[in-house]
């Protein structure tokens, strides 16, 4: 059957923005690595986790703090955002009065679209000086996890809600037929169903805490240290960039580069174990 020429255009026009978008990505790897090259070269890889800090003004450039600073960021946010996201994803399709559940939509879509400076923001006026009190100085790897979880919620919470709303009713009114509670359903047939759609706005959400900046910038101290407590200030890579970069030069602008292309390197870690993980090599 022949194509119409509507088709044949909508076709072209996605295979032009998926060519397109490649290529924007490519070209970004390939600048990341050039302008990280020359510290490459002069300090080589190694160096960067094994001196014994991050002052590149004394020709010292570990990373290692920064980016235990950012997976530790990252991992606290992701293990609480994610379960009350698809928490809240189960109430508002199987527990809430349709109203309440048309509300939180509405206020998820609000929260998402929120800044992160403005998130920041209301962190360090607010939640900095409450975690001060229990622990000085404030300013800590757990404001950064407790900001970054409220920033995440909205992205997991909203694609569990659209994961979970897409599997067909039937399955539900054939578990109550059987004689399982609604609880059961849902745990033994809901989420495994929606599984593939839990899993992509885990990865999302996960992009999201690796990338932010501003947010932990404001609230996690930008001490370079490997914190030996939740209490303690840390900075992550995205914080370094930002607070360097405006007057680095030569060798320390290139070490900031080289910070970008590590966490362009996790993102894609990320995006492997994505795949591995959708074609079924784990969840069989």
């Amino acid at each position: 059957m022949s194509q119409r020429p509507s088709d044949a255009l909508l076709i072209w026009t996605l295979r032009t923005c998926a060519v397109t978008a490649g290529v924007i990505v490519v070209f970004i790897a390939l600048f990341l690595v050039q302008e990280s090259l020359p510290a490459l070269r002069s300090v080589g890889l190694l160096r960067f986790f094994t001196d014994s800090s991050w002052h590149p003004a004394e020709n010292l450039y570990n990373l290692t703090p920064m980016l235990l600073g950012t997976l530790f960021a990252m991992v606290g946010s992701v293990l609480i955002a994610t379960p009350l996201g698809i928490l809240s994803a189960i109430f508002v399709n199987y527990y809430a009065p349709p109203k309440i559940a048309q509300s939180y939509r509405g206020v998820l879509g609000l929260l998402a679209g929120i800044p992160s400076v403005v998130y920041g923001f209301w962190g360090l006026v607010v939640l900095v000086p409450l975690i001060g009190e229990l622990e000085p100085p404030g300013p800590s790897l757990l404001a950064g996890i407790l900001i970054l979880s409220i920033m995440i919620l909205p992205t997991i919470a909203l694609v569990a809600d659209s994961s979970i709303g897409s599997v067909p009713k039937e399955y539900m009114t054939s578990a109550a037929s059987l004689g399982l509670s609604r609880w059961t359903a849902i745990r033994r047939i809901i989420l495994p169903s929606a599984k593939s759609g839990l899993f992509t706005g885990t990865i999302l959400e996960t992009g999201r805490a690796i990338g932010e900046t501003m947010a932990v910038l404001m609230v996690c101290g930008n001490v370079v240290q490997i914190p030996k407590s939740l209490f303690e200030p840390v900075r992550t890579l995205t914080a370094n960039i930002a607070l360097e970069m405006a007057y680095a030069l030569g060798d320390h602008r290139s070490a900031l580069f080289v910070s970008g292309l590590l966490l362009m390197l996790i993102i894609v870690c990320l995006i492997l174990a994505a795949e591995w993980i959708s074609r079924g090599r784990i969840y069989a």
